[in-house]
């Protein structure tokens, strides 16, 4: 069974289009801010977003990509407001379609069981070859194996990727393993530190330069561009790299031609491009530090790697791994782990990502000594408090659960519900006119409104909204 998310702050039409997508057998999760939809979306595990464009805490048009690229699934825009840039946008930004809230339920409902299909055929075509190579890589949580599958699309192409996630999270794993699957496996794999790059040699650095092109320049020097000739050129903390160095850089790109510093000839290096961030860079083109141009060539395919605490499945996984990896290093013998021990590293949020769990390891390890096992003893306090705090939880949940109500009580209760929710799928229906909704439902206009006082609902609240 599908499952789709609903992202629309207008609780009567979000209502609506839950009640569409159980008539076509699939289940829904609704949000109603753009925040909650981004945290549900990174929970869950969907086919489709259908997705509202005038939030009250920001556009949707904005987190198409994020979205995408995070979940995999595919993103319809369906709003009150129709506005052709927008839908050029929305389209650009690979959305599956672009709906008005205006648009017939036949024309929804096709649209979205075409793009439920495409998902669910999609995934199943991701299978991981086995003969990919992911050494190094740990961990196989649905939210990581949509990323192998993205990689494993990106290795069979020359096209430029683009990494994005938090620190930690294991970008430059994933670059050398395209750059191991892929065609170019047997050339070089140059990384440039974007963030170390000197700003008055940057282009020296990319470049190279011939003897005597600046004070201190007694010899040739190839530049890493150059380097990575029948290779992959990775871009590390691409978000880094001077705003005075991207156009020189764009041109590269595009042409696969550049001129090194002092030089006059032009030199050409056949490269494969992968970059990576933890930044945002869509934000920092809106800021004029980075440009729109570049950023859409690093882009031509992109992977969002998951933070560790949104894939805790493969945290028992990844400390073995990482662990007889440390005590190997050590000298010491392996180690093994208590369940108390695994259970306080899942419980724990991880805001350093892999490299922070393998710091932890580390310490655990060296702070167990001669024990063979290792116990929640071993690890920082700040691991074990969150472990306990969650002991706690369900105790505090479960004082505050309220006394059950009568059989009456509950009977009402129950009809006050049904009857709100059909008024406002009514007047939904008849478009907020008062006319129109006495003929579909029956009721006389007296009747009509005195229901809808009674539900403290306005004709302004039952109409659609964008």
């Amino acid at each position: 069974m599908a499952q789709i998310l609903i992202i629309d702050d207008d609780q009567i039409f979000a209502e609506m289009l839950a009640e569409v997508v159980t008539e076509m057998g699939c289940s829904s999760v609704r949000a109603h801010t753009l925040s909650d939809g981004l945290r549900a979306a990174a929970a869950g595990d969907f086919a489709v977003i259908l997705l509202d464009v005038n939030l009250p805490d920001g556009n949707g048009l904005s987190r198409i990509q994020q979205l995408r690229e995070r979940t995999g699934a595919e993103i319809m825009i369906v709003t009150a407001y129709e506005n052709r840039s927008g839908a050029e946008l929305a389209l650009d930004s690979g959305a599956w379609d672009y709906l008005s809230k205006t648009a017939s339920l036949i024309e929804m409902k096709l649209s979205l069981s075409r793009a439920i299909r495409y998902a669910e055929t999609n995934r199943a075509g991701r299978a991981i070859p086995p003969d990919m190579d992911l050494k190094g890589i740990i961990g196989r949580s649905d939210k990581l194996n949509l990323c192998f599958g993205r990689l494993t699309q990106a290795a069979r192409s020359d096209a430029n990727l683009l990494l994005t996630g938090e620190t930690g999270t294991g970008k430059e794993l994933f670059a050398r393993a395209l750059h191991k699957n892929s065609r170019r496996a047997q050339g070089p794999f140059i990384t440039v530190d974007c963030a170390s790059l000197t700003p008055t040699l940057v282009e020296s650095q990319l470049f190279g330069h011939v003897k005597g092109a600046y004070t201190g320049a007694d010899r040739k020097e190839d530049g890493m561009i150059l380097q990575a000739h029948g290779g992959v050129l990775f871009l590390d903390e691409i978000g880094e790299l001077p705003l005075s160095a991207q156009k020189a850089f764009l041109r590269v790109l595009q042409e696969k031609h550049f001129r090194p510093v002092g030089g006059r000839e032009e030199l050409e290096s056949d490269f494969r491009t992968v970059a990576a961030t933890n930044r945002d860079l869509e934000a920092m083109v809106r800021a004029g530090i980075f440009r729109s141009d570049l950023l859409y060539r690093l882009r031509s395919l992109a992977i969002t790697l998951p933070p560790l605490r949104e894939r805790r499945e493969d945290i028992p996984d990844l400390a073995l791994f990482y662990g007889a990896r440390l005590c190997d290093r050590y000298n010491v013998e392996l180690k093994g782990f208590s369940p108390e021990c695994l259970e306080a590293l899942a419980a724990y949020p991880w805001p350093g990502n892999v490299r922070e769990l393998i710091n932890t390891l580390d310490s655990a390890i060296a702070a167990a000594f001669d024990d063979q096992i290792l116990y929640p003893k071993h690890l920082p306090t700040k691991i074990r408090l969150q472990a306990a705090s969650g002991r706690y939880a369900p105790e505090e949940e479960t004082a505050s659960l309220q006394p059950l109500p009568s059989l009456k009580e509950a009977r009402e209760a129950a009809v006050r519900k049904e009857e709100a929710r059909y008024l406002r799928k009514m007047m939904m229906l008849a478009g907020g006119d008062i006319q129109e909704g006495c003929r579909i439902s029956g009721l006389s206009r007296p009747q009509l409104y005195a229901l809808l006082k009674k539900h403290n609902l306005s004709l302004k609240e039952t109409s659609t909204k964008g």
